[in-house]
């Protein structure tokens, strides 16, 4: 089963990234205010870019580096 790494912009112009194997029903969970902590509050949210990898693993890893970026560099994965 594949993972993906997703980067969805919420209403407050701020992105939020992170990981699922479902991501269509990973992204409902954020615009029910139910999924992660940081948009509860930001929502609607708005999926920007989807990434998939072989393995929660290199998902993981993606997620990670692309956290590290600042908003212009995320930006640029999505505004290609």
């Amino acid at each position: 089963m594949p993972w993906f790494v997703y980067i969805i912009a919420c209403n407050d112009g701020s992105f939020y990234t992170g990981i699922s194997n479902n991501p269509a029903a990973r992204i409902a969970a954020h615009n029910a205010g139910k999924g992660a902590k940081y948009t509860k509050g930001r929502g609607p949210v708005v999926l920007k870019a989807l990434f998939e990898f072989e393995t929660r693993r290199e998902a993981m890893k993606e997620e990670y580096r692309i956290k590290q970026l600042d908003k212009t560099r995320k930006m640029k994965l999505f505004n290609v």
